[in-house]
């Protein structure tokens, strides 16, 4: 498999109220390949957080490299890692973050329109992606009209519409019961191997674990443990 995220020792320090300094992260090394399933473990202070955010270009590192399809995004300038998340990154957050006012589709479609997405084509692709998620019949529904994992589901469908190469998501079955969390990671599972997405995951899910290529696991700010799994196709 090709090598699509690399981190070279990167480490991240936060000053908190008292003038004293909290590593979040120290010296961590990490890769992930294209198509793969990865997953960030660890307890609420580990720092798995903190490293998506890095790795997706949402915060810098105080030291070390990040490498995306082998350019280094920690050097690029703040109008071109938004272009990069615009266009090739996507998201997906424990809170959704969906627009309350908009309907399904039109959270769809409004992703679409910020990474530039010609108007026409727009709404057919919106469709496609919520189709791909199961909410062919609940696209016309407004976010408090859907329930949690349909929330979660709109979101995927969101992430995927511009056809990103990697898709970080931070705690997205945090806030699901059990049998609708093991749906939403069953989806994940369908994009990367039916749709050759990468996915970067943060959660303490077990499930979640069991479905990844690569696990992950950190304590205190640095990687303790890395586990492969053997992922039948």
């Amino acid at each position: 498999m090709e090598n699509i995220l690399k981190a070279e020792h990167v480490s991240r320090e936060f000053k908190i109220g008292d003038g004293s300094i909290v590593h979040a992260l120290t010296d961590i090394d990490l890769e992930v390949n294209e198509g793969e399933l990865v997953c960030l473990r660890g307890r609420s202070g580990s720092g798995k957080t903190t490293l998506i955010n890095i790795l997706g270009a949402l915060d810098r590192p105080d030291g070390g490299n990040v490498y995306f399809c082998g350019e280094d995004i920690v050097k690029l300038s703040d109008p071109k890692r938004d272009k990069l998340r615009r266009e090739r990154l996507s998201f997906v957050f424990q809170s959704v973050a969906l627009i309350s006012t908009m309907t399904a589709l039109e959270n769809v479609e409004f992703s679409l329109r910020l990474a530039g997405h010609p108007i026409q084509g727009r709404t057919k692709r919106a469709k496609e992606c919520l189709a791909r998620v199961g909410l062919g019949k609940r696209m016309y529904h407004r976010p408090g009209e859907l329930s949690g994992g349909e929330q979660q589901r709109v979101a995927i469908a969101r992430a995927v519409a511009n056809k990103p190469k990697i898709i970080f998501a931070d705690e997205p079955t945090a806030a699901l019961d059990s049998n609708t969390g093991t749906a939403v990671l069953a989806l994940f599972r369908e994009l990367v191997h039916d749709d050759g997405i990468t996915v970067v995951m943060t959660t303490h899910d077990e499930a979640m674990m069991q479905l990844a290529d690569v696990v992950y696991s950190l304590e205190d700010g640095e990687i303790v443990d890395t586990v492969r799994n053997d992922i039948p196709l």
